[in-house]
């Protein structure tokens, strides 16, 4: 059963995603994210690199930061698990509800994979 959202992450803006490369090298990308329950969701493109990173390895980190990527809290180790186009419309409602421009016509509107990171 994972843990709850950690306080450093729930309400933030934006949050550092750490994905890792088969190498054992972080990647870390600010993203957009949404929150129900104990998991976190994230929309992304599957031709991506944090999606094949995902696919590789599911553990990754995550950590409060600006737009930019610059961390404003602690990296927490967590796990990522990419959804099935069945549970892709309950994460995109989580994300909706929290950006207007994810409402919007934006380049998240085509949006083919969804993360759902959850905290052992």
């Amino acid at each position: 059963m994972p843990n709850a959202i950690p306080s450093e992450i729930s309400g933030q803006k934006y949050i550092s995603l750490g994905t890792f490369r088969k190498s054992g090298v972080k990647v870390p990308t600010p993203v957009w994210f949404g929150e129900d329950g104990d998991n976190l969701y994230v929309m992304t493109l599957s031709k991506m690199g944090k999606t094949k990173r995902v696919r590789n390895n599911p553990q990754v980190t995550v950590a409060p930061c600006t737009i930019h990527g610059k961390l404003t809290g602690p990296e927490i180790a967590a796990l990522a698990r990419i959804l099935p186009p069945e549970e892709h419309a309950h994460a995109r409602k989580t994300v909706n509800r929290k950006y207007l421009l994810a409402r919007l016509s934006s380049p998240f509107s085509r949006a083919d994979v969804f993360l759902e990171i959850s905290f052992p």
